[in-house]
């Protein structure tokens, strides 16, 4: 028996993965497989082959009577984009780094400006720098504690990384700009925003302020 053709199935609810890309990694890395016979067919090799590139956590690759080669994708999941000047990538939960894709656009928080990741936008794996590293899992948790707590998912529109390393978040409604300092003591931080619209928006109004500071302990520093 020899194969006959290719089936694709995504294990996630989220197409950042198509058949048509998975044929055109085996054809540019694989070779020829229509016409092979079934148990030559190097399902060994096509899942490594898979598996290396960034948008695909998991492949399975198997053969069945029909004569078909079927392959089940496990889809990286994107949790923050990075935008630098000359381009941008994805990162996942567990810091894995790699290229956007073309035909996708997660909805996941985008952060811009001096990014301190340097590795190029065709990387895909971990951070090989230990401060990059470092200062990316601090990302990754500020993130996951924004994506835990609706709010600050749906009201911070814009993440920028300053030259000095802090961190300013922009609101989707006013005018103020949060320094927001290093993604350390998240919690606190957001609890310091939490009390700014609670407590001196509602008596000073909407535009009195320009910069709210959270970046020193315990402490609110507003500025016109």
């Amino acid at each position: 028996m020899t194969c006959t053709g290719l089936r694709v199935e995504i294990a996630d609810d989220y197409d950042m993965v198509t058949q048509a890309e998975v044929e055109h990694f085996l054809r540019n890395d694989y070779g020829p497989y229509i016409g092979q016979r079934l148990d030559s067919v190097n399902l060994d090799r096509i899942e490594r082959i898979l598996d290396g590139k960034g948008a695909i956590l998991k492949a399975e690759a198997y053969t069945t009577k029909d004569s078909l080669l079927h392959i089940l994708v496990t889809q990286r999941r994107p949790v923050v984009r990075f935008q630098r000047s000359d381009g941008g990538f994805y990162s996942d939960a567990e810091g894995f780094l790699f290229p956007l894709q073309e035909n996708f656009s997660p909805m996941v928080p985008i952060i811009d400006g001096d990014i301190p990741l340097t590795q190029a936008l065709d990387y895909k794996g971990l951070p090989q720098d230990e401060r990059q590293a470092e200062w990316l899992g601090k990302i990754l948790g500020m993130i996951s504690y924004m994506a835990s707590h609706d709010p600050w998912t749906e009201n911070i529109v814009q993440i920028t990384v300053q030259k000095d390393g802090d961190i300013v978040m922009i609101p989707r409604k006013g005018k103020e700009r949060f320094i927001f300092g290093p993604p350390t003591d998240v919690e606190s931080k957001f609890r310091r925003m939490a009390d700014y619209y609670g407590t001196i928006l509602p008596e000073k109004g909407e535009g009195y302020y320009s910069t709210v500071n959270l970046k020193f302990s315990k402490q609110i520093v507003c500025r016109k």
